[in-house]
């Protein structure tokens, strides 16, 4: 038995130390990285509602999207933000067609059904296309706004979807909804949550036109230090996708309708895929650098060391 487990073990560090020298610069998956490029008729003219849009990954996301034609909705609870992001935002339907739609999604299914309501009529003939669930955040409501209000909101919107044949849910989830993820428990259960829905609601109603891609970024550099995949700003060597990457990606992804991809540089990729591929590998590895992580996140060092994996006291 302990011959078998130091054979397994070998095995890992070797897959690991291939991944790592071939893949060192790539920041996506396998399948996300064959798609070149944005499909850009998939977007252009296109209704898109993206949450929590005044900031980081969705402030680019409005942008990126503006320069390809689509016709946005923004939302997020300050409305002063929305209009600044408004002014900034170029393209065939930029600034004068954005509409600014201000949402709090823990406030409540009558609210969100008033924002629905209103997110359809904006455009005439035209409804929501796309629905980007980007707003999230860690605490101290993490399962009422990443769970429970984002949950509502596509239960209210998804019958204007389903009567016209077509809609794509496209959900800001995190690695941390695919992994273990020590130090964010409570985060990383919303996200699994979030996960577990969307994949169910996609079987649900493929076949009646409603696509459904899930994001699970890494750690992400935004311009508020906060993001999809991490909302704390450590001072430390990480090395994180830039927002503008992971929108660019994100639009990638969904204007070929992958179901769920994964952004990140090394060593977070290779985690992923052992958990998914491995579990037996991947959840050891979690187990053996847990401890590690929770104590570099309260010294808000690098959570991401490969250095953890040994024991090292201090991920810099």
């Amino acid at each position: 038995m302990v011959v078998v487990l130091v054979v397994f073990i070998s095995l890992f560090l070797l897959l690991f130390l291939f991944l790592s020298i071939k893949f060192a610069t790539a920041d996506g998956d396998f399948t996300l990285m064959s798609k070149r490029s944005v499909k850009r008729d998939q977007i252009e003219d296109k209704v898109v509602w993206i949450t929590g849009a005044s900031r980081g990954i969705g402030e680019v996301l409005a942008k990126q999207l503006a320069n390809l034609g689509a016709k946005l909705i923004i939302s997020a609870r300050n409305e002063a933000e929305l209009e600044r992001v408004k002014k900034q935002l170029t393209g065939k339907h930029a600034p004068d067609g954005v509409k600014v739609l201000p949402l709090d999604l823990a406030s409540g299914e009558d609210c969100l059904r008033d924002a629905v309501e209103k997110a359809e009529s904006f455009f005439l003939n035209a409804g929501v296309d796309f629905m980007i669930h980007n707003a999230a955040i860690e605490r101290p409501s993490t399962f009422n706004v990443n769970v429970l209000g984002t949950i509502t909101l596509t239960r209210l919107l998804a019958p204007y979807m389903l009567r016209r044949g077509k809609g794509h849910f496209v959900v800001m989830s995190s690695a941390a909804g695919k992994t273990p993820a020590p130090g964010q428990a409570v985060y990383s259960a919303s996200k699994h949550a979030l996960n577990g829905y969307f994949h169910t609601l996609r079987s649900e109603l493929y076949q009646k036109g409603i696509r459904v891609t899930i994001v699970c970024p890494g750690p992400i550099e935004t311009s508020t230090g906060s993001g999809a995949a991490s909302s704390e700003n450590k001072a430390s060597s990480e090395k994180r996708v830039s927002s503008e990457r992971c929108a660019e990606l994100t639009i990638v992804a969904a204007t070929h309708c992958l179901k769920e991809v994964w952004i990140s540089y090394q060593p977070v990729l290779t985690v992923m895929y052992l958990v998914q591929y491995v579990p037996t590998v991947g959840y050891w590895l979690m187990d053996k650098i847990g401890g590690n992580r929770v104590e570099a996140a309260a010294r808000k060092g690098n959570t991401y060391s490969i250095s953890l994996l040994f024991g090292k006291k201090k991920a810099s």
